[in-house]
């Protein structure tokens, strides 16, 4: 039986020779066969990187891809056209294999990093014996190029390709510490709007031909985008390590933002990236907890019964150029931080000022998400604090939404200081609703003492609820069903307008 050849998937590094590791130079130069893709020009940048440990003697294998656009008449496409030459050739450099011949396919970067060799490993791998020398990345030299450290401590990187969807692109830029944006060229235009869109563009690096003689290192505004090569990659080091690369306009800004009721999966990627991209946090001392702060970040702590003064200190902060999140609880729209931010804004000292607000997830949704679905049809929020407002216009408010059969969300029951209203609310509830109606009773929804308990209007115990609860009384039509995981509610969206 002959004796099949070995495949090597070679790392030749990001460009320069002299980065490809001795391993690397020992195997290419010991090779029977030197293959490599290229274009149909048939240059090629891997053997031009792998050509000082060239053998005069070597076979040389060109693979040329039949394509290097979207453009092409093949009936299965772009992605079949390349299916097609891959197969073609791994049948190539299988003949060599079969005929006992060792092969170094060379690959630019990492052979198992965005490289053609990995479409040749997939295809050979059970046939033939294989071994991957790793090589320097392109992401490495480029990082290396800016001079700048890439992550640090607890900075995660993220690796993204020019050609997803701007929208993603967004996202991801928003969710993310560093960032190495790849492949280039044609997608430019449409990565350059995802940073400006994130709010990255001031930390964004261009580098071109990392390593090599041609390497350019620019910030994004000084880039022609009609002249970006394939082999270029966008930089931004992780925010330890990532100064802005031009001093930003000294006009700030006032974003309200909802954490959510406590878990932190219920807070945002659009919340988290405007958290990130602060200058200063206000918020209630309790909330702000809540928050990792990282490095230069100020902290404007406060109790919570200084709403006012709270969003006026965030308004002048933002007056002076400073860019302040204000953080709220659940939705900054719902008894939070949102209204009280906005009135103050009204002020002549500070109608210059922008003001956005930004949504989360309520305690509500949350709450009622967790014992089924009680608010699916018509349903009222109210709060029973009467700090702000005196207790018979929540009685009044209450009986309202009673005599109109919503469903109720019942926000600030009690408290230390008040533990008296949710019984007066219970003699309420009972003159107007059966006794059976259901009442959930959501504590610290998203925190560590996660409680639900399902309940009715003449079982729930008043002493249970805390400024920590959420109630929701249900409608005449809410009804617990019994089921595999537990009892659940839901709330008919059906509804009799003859009752």
């Amino acid at each position: 039986m002959a004796v099949q050849g070995k495949l090597w998937g070679v790392g030749i590094g990001p460009g320069d020779s002299e980065l490809v590791t001795v391993k690397a130079a020992r195997i290419i130069g010991e090779a029977d066969v030197v293959a490599y893709h290229c274009a149909r020009h048939g240059r090629s940048i891997a053997r031009s990187v792998a050509e000082p440990y060239l053998r005069s003697a070597q076979l040389e294998e060109k693979l040329m891809y039949p394509v290097t656009t979207e453009t092409t008449d093949h009936p299965g496409g772009y992605r079949g056209a390349l299916d097609d030459f891959y197969t073609e050739a791994a049948d190539v450099l299988a003949q060599h294999l079969s005929a006992g011949r060792s092969v170094a396919l060379l690959a630019e970067g990492d052979p198992l990093f965005y490289s053609s060799y990995m479409h040749m490993h997939k295809r050979l791998a059970s046939r033939f014996e294989t071994e991957i020398i790793p090589g320097v990345t392109s992401v490495s030299a480029s990082a290396a190029a800016t001079g700048l450290p890439l992550v640090e401590a607890d900075e995660t990187l993220t690796v993204l390709p020019g050609t997803l969807p701007k929208d993603e692109l967004v996202r991801r830029l928003e969710d993310s510490d560093a960032v190495a944006i790849m492949k280039l060229g044609r997608t430019f235009p449409d990565v350059v709007a995802a940073l400006e869109e994130s709010g990255r563009i001031d930390h964004a690096w261009y580098v071109e031909r990392a390593s090599t003689g041609a390497q350019k290192v620019l910030p994004i505004s000084d880039v022609d985008i009609t002249s970006v090569p394939y082999f270029s990659m966008v930089v931004i080091p992780g925010r330890l390590n990532s100064p802005p690369l031009a001093e930003p306009a000294v006009r700030g800004e006032v974003v309200v933002v909802g954490l959510g009721p406590g878990a932190a999966r219920w807070t945002t990627p659009e919340v988290r990236a405007e958290l990130a991209k602060a200058t200063d946090l206000v918020g209630y001392k309790t909330y702000l907890n809540r928050i990792n702060p990282r490095p230069g970040q100020r902290m404007h702590a406060s109790d919570n019964r200084v709403e006012s003064e709270r969003a006026c200190l965030a308004l002048d902060l933002a007056k002076n150029g400073a860019r302040v999140v204000v953080v709220s609880s659940g939705d900054p729209g719902v008894f939070a931080m949102a209204a009280a931010v906005v009135e103050e804004s009204a002020d002549d000292q500070w109608r210059d000022v922008p003001v956005r607000v930004v949504p989360g997830v309520t305690a509500a949704n949350a709450v009622a998400s967790l014992a089924g679905a009680p608010l699916g049809h018509d349903y009222a929020v109210i709060s029973l604090s009467d700090r702000l407002k005196g207790w018979d216009v929540i009685v009044e408010r209450v009986r309202a939404a009673l005599r109109a059969d919503l469903v109720i969300a019942i926000y600030n029951p009690g408290s230390a200081s008040r533990n008296w209203q949710v019984a007066e609310l219970k003699g309420i509830l009972l003159e107007h609703k059966a006794p059976s109606t259901p009442v959930i009773l959501g504590r610290d929804v998203g925190g560590p003492e996660q409680s639900v308990v399902i309940s009715t209007v003449a079982d729930f115990d008043p002493a249970a609820v805390d400024m920590r609860t959420l109630l929701i009384v249900g409608s005449s039509t809410t009804t617990v069903i019994q089921r595999a995981g537990g009892p659940a509610v839901f709330t008919n969206r059906r509804y009799d307008s003859t009752r």
